[in-house]
């Protein structure tokens, strides 16, 4: 599977560029610093400070969370399609939860230790392998479908979606880079307050929001990129990440070679 592996890593690249920004779209101000863009009230979120700026803080909180969770749809570039994905990771490695490409089918995902355990349906194997010999497929499905596999994470086949369940990895140089975000509205995310912040990138647009209560954490990011479309939740910020070894048989394919 993998095919597999290095689709999911097109995540990276969706997650990093919610975190760097693009180009363009600075705020204005008012010389000293503070937006002209919204009124000055009282409890106005990130008072007195330009969008980059929240942004800056943002990336900051996200990027110093030891865990989180993303749940959302990004572009697979290799395919053409979409990666669906529902995941739990953290900075020591490991990661659980769900992901399917192109709406075909769903592939279950844990990492613990040094091991990648995952768990193909009949839909996702067949998916992924289109072209190939029928009887190789139907064998495939055979062996594979609906049962938990597992591989050393420090193989060939593994060694991308190990690096993907890695906090650290998938943020990847977030913090190294500037971001010239405007401020926009305020609103909720999953009941949460946030402020919206826009970017862009030539004909490309992108709505970042940020909690305004607590830290200030990136809460989801909307991109509406010819190229890239798509939306990134995250939550679940420094909560226990629910790795854990699957129970029940497991298929090794690292000694049957596959």
């Amino acid at each position: 599977m993998r095919r597999t592996a290095l689709a999911a890593l097109c995540l990276t690249a969706a997650t990093t560029l919610a975190l760097t920004g693009c180009q363009s779209g600075q705020d204005k101000t008012d010389g000293k610093g503070r937006a002209s863009s919204t009124p000055s009230k009282a409890k106005e979120p990130f008072a007195g400070l330009t969008g980059s700026e929240i942004a800056d803080r943002a990336v900051d909180a996200t990027t110093g969370a030891s865990s989180l969770r993303m749940k959302g749809d990004v572009p697979d570039g290799d395919a053409g399609g979409t990666i669906t994905v529902d995941m739990a990771l953290n900075k020591q490695g490991e990661c659980a939860g769900t992901m399917s490409m192109g709406g075909e089918g769903k592939a279950d995902l844990i990492k613990v230790g040094d091991t990648v355990y995952m768990k193909y349906d009949e839909a996702f194997l067949r998916a992924q392998s289109k072209g190939e010999k029928e009887s190789d497929v139907d064998a495939a499905v055979g062996m594979l479908a609906g049962k938990w596999t597992k591989m050393s994470a420090k193989g060939e086949d593994a060694k991308e979606i190990a690096g993907f369940c890695d906090l650290d990895t998938v943020l990847g140089d977030a913090d190294d880079a500037d971001s010239n975000a405007s401020r926009g509205k305020t609103t909720t995310v999953d009941g949460t307050p946030a402020i919206t912040l826009n970017e862009r990138d030539g004909k490309d647009r992108y709505t970042l929001y940020v909690a305004t209560e607590g830290k200030p954490y990136l809460l989801r990011v909307d991109s509406a990129s010819t190229s890239d479309p798509g939306t990134l939740t995250f939550s679940a910020y420094d909560e226990p990440v629910p790795a854990k070894k699957p129970s029940g048989e497991i298929l090794d394919l690292d000694a049957l070679g596959a």
